[in-house]
């Protein structure tokens, strides 16, 4: 590894350099436009909270609003596949009792939304596909128990490539989920419809799945932050499994603070103390065989030179690092994947109810043998070691979340210079290796020049520490946006 040039750079985009959605206004129409100009204004779920704590507002008022603002994203982008006014109402004037009794619970009142590929008891469940149309599980998922456990409001269910399986949460049956930023464009997938209801004020902060990057992805499209805890730390139990070992539940929010206040409330505790600020910065910049394109080029560039103002940088040569890894990462998911379909159900069913796109996948799945499935799983362990070595020198890794800005609605490819191939593999390269080994993720946004589309920065962390990873992205994402930073909190 070479240390950073951290010299000035002749293109450093201006402005702005984070663009989280609070920077915009809704137009005529109710939709989140891109603002140079407009000053930063999010009430966000602490200060929510904290509203709530002093009854400076009902959490029946909250509620209603973030009821009224989901109707118009399910209307306008195709955000939402469910709302339950009735259950998130009878949920609020419970929290409404609980204010009036002093005793709250730590998310009390706050209204958020759950992906329609998790579990809630009650209230249709679809997992994206027409196969499951009507679903009502007798059950939530073990997340959904648990923030409702700690007095969180789920005002609906957010949409979903069908059973998470793609990039663009498109849907024949159901109709594509639209980027709040530009309609001509995807959201991102496959907790696209999230990202997209986050960006577009409806909620705060939402639950996603990540297998492949399918929470960072959106945000990174729709401007937002999105998170992805080491494996296994958040439970999958209730949740549609697209490819297991890969799996995970992961969080949406419109800053940082939002994502950090769920994660404190599930037990996902930030260190109370300044190490981060002699935190070791492993920069990695593109990964072959997909390179930058310009606009994501400049933003990520301008980002790291004002990160290495406070942070030890350091390059990280990827010659070697990301060998096969995605290819293993494909494999997996087409052969977990196709066990978890066959198991549930038949050919005529598959056949009849789901998607041509996922029909073709489970095709291919019948022609993986064992061979090819233990093969990608010592390509696993060799990236995962590989990983392991790398960060036993650095803290964390930085990174594009993904190589371009949001694709059009119909592309089928993406060209970044001489490069070409299919969005999913442009969209996943820089997402899925850390999927595979298991390593905690965050994705947060960047603003990209003149662009209303922005770019976004990924930062890796060791398992098990995500608390610190949610600390050091909170004081990234300050510093990025305003040159301060907080030393305490």
């Amino acid at each position: 590894m070479n240390q950073l040039n951290c010299q000035p750079q002749d293109a450093i985009f201006s402005g702005h350099d984070i663009l989280p959605t609070a920077v915009a206004s809704l137009d005529q129409h109710g939709i989140r436009r891109a603002s140079r100009t407009t000053a930063p204004h999010s009430m966000g779920l602490r200060n929510a909270r904290d509203a709530l704590a002093t009854r400076q507002i009902t959490a029946t008022a909250l509620t209603e609003q973030a009821l009224e603002r989901a109707e118009a994203s399910k209307r306008l982008l195709n955000a939402f596949s469910a709302i339950d006014w009735d259950r998130a109402l009878k949920a609020a004037a419970e929290s409404d009792r609980r204010y009036g009794e002093r005793r709250p619970r730590p998310l009390e009142g706050l209204p958020i939304a759950v992906k329609d590929l998790i579990d809630t008891k009650g209230m249709e469940t679809r997992y994206g596909s027409a196969a499951y149309l009507g679903h009502v599980p007798a059950a939530d998922a073990d997340i959904v128990n648990t923030l409702v456990e700690r007095g969180a409001i789920i005002i609906g269910k957010t949409t979903t490539h069908e059973f998470a399986w793609g990039v663009t949460t498109a849907s024949a049956r159901f109709g594509d989920t639209l980027n709040p930023l530009d309609h001509a464009r995807i959201p991102g997938g496959s907790s696209g419809g999230a990202a997209a209801a986050i960006a577009h004020g409806a909620i705060m902060a939402g639950v996603g799945t990540d297998t492949g990057g399918s929470v960072r992805i959106p945000a990174a499209l729709c401007g937002v932050v999105g998170y992805k805890p080491t494996l296994g730390t958040l439970s999958t139990r209730g949740v549609f499994p697209l490819a297991p070992t890969c799996d995970h539940v992961g969080l949406l929010g419109e800053q940082v603070d939002d994502v950090l206040l769920l994660a404190d409330a599930i037990d996902i505790k930030v260190p109370e103390s300044d190490a981060w600020l002699s935190a070791r910065l492993g920069v990695i910049r593109d990964i072959a065989p997909v390179p930058l394109s310009p606009e994501i080029a400049v933003a990520f560039d301008g980002a790291m030179k004002r990160l290495a103002q406070v942070f030890s940088c350091v390059n990280v040569s990827t010659s070697g690092l990301f060998d096969a890894v995605f290819g293993a990462f494909a494999s997996i998911v087409l052969i977990e994947g196709g066990i978890e379909h066959f198991r549930r159900n038949d050919w005529d069913r598959i056949s009849t109810h789901y998607s041509p796109e996922t029909v073709d996948r489970l095709k291919r799945a019948e022609t993986m043998d064992l061979r090819a499935y233990a093969m990608a799983q010592q390509a696993r362990r060799d990236f995962t070691a590989r990983l392991h070595e790398v960060m036993s020198t650095v803290d964390y890794l930085v990174l594009p979340t993904c190589p371009c800005t949001a694709p059009h609605l119909d592309a089928g490819t993406v060209s970044i210079g001489a490069w070409t191939g299919t969005v999913r593999e442009a969209l996943m390269t820089y997402t899925a290796p850390f999927n595979v080994a298991g390593f905690p993720a965050i994705s947060i946004p960047l603003a990209t020049g003149e662009s209303s589309l922005p770019a976004a920065l990924q930062i890796v962390a060791k398992p098990g520490d995500d608390g610190a990873l949610l600390q050091i992205a909170q004081q990234m994402e300050l510093m990025l946006r305003t040159g301060t930073v907080h030393e305490s909190y």
